[in-house]
């Protein structure tokens, strides 16, 4: 019950922010926090976590039962711009990419 977002185009210091938000949640109150979050990486992720859900449901888990296990955000590819600057010089920009990936897990009663 995994699930990954490869190359999303924001710096991964960003996106961690969110993974400790719903790290260890119930998955229908994780996707419900990330409702009410104000960052721009809220909805990407919150497709992740639904596609594992929908993972989970293909392998015929319970849905009302399932936990974030795991939420790992790691760096991806960067792209490198420059920046012209004074007396002929330049700058580089660094664009950063994340990779997101995202384990449930099933609550044992």
């Amino acid at each position: 019950m995994k699930a990954f977002l490869k190359n999303y185009r924001q710096s991964p210091r960003k996106v961690r922010l969110l993974a400790d938000l719903v790290r260890g949640k119930s998955a229908t109150s994780a996707l419900t926090s990330l409702q009410f979050v104000d960052k721009r990486a809220a909805g990407p992720f919150a497709k992740v976590i639904e596609s594992a859900i929908a993972n989970a449901k293909n392998q015929g888990k319970d849905v009302e039962k399932l936990f974030v296990k795991a939420v790992a955000v790691n760096k991806g590819v960067t792209l490198k711009r420059s920046m012209p600057r004074a007396r002929g010089s330049a700058s580089r920009i660094n664009k950063r990419n994340s990779h997101i990936s995202v384990e449930l897990g099933e609550k044992k009663k």
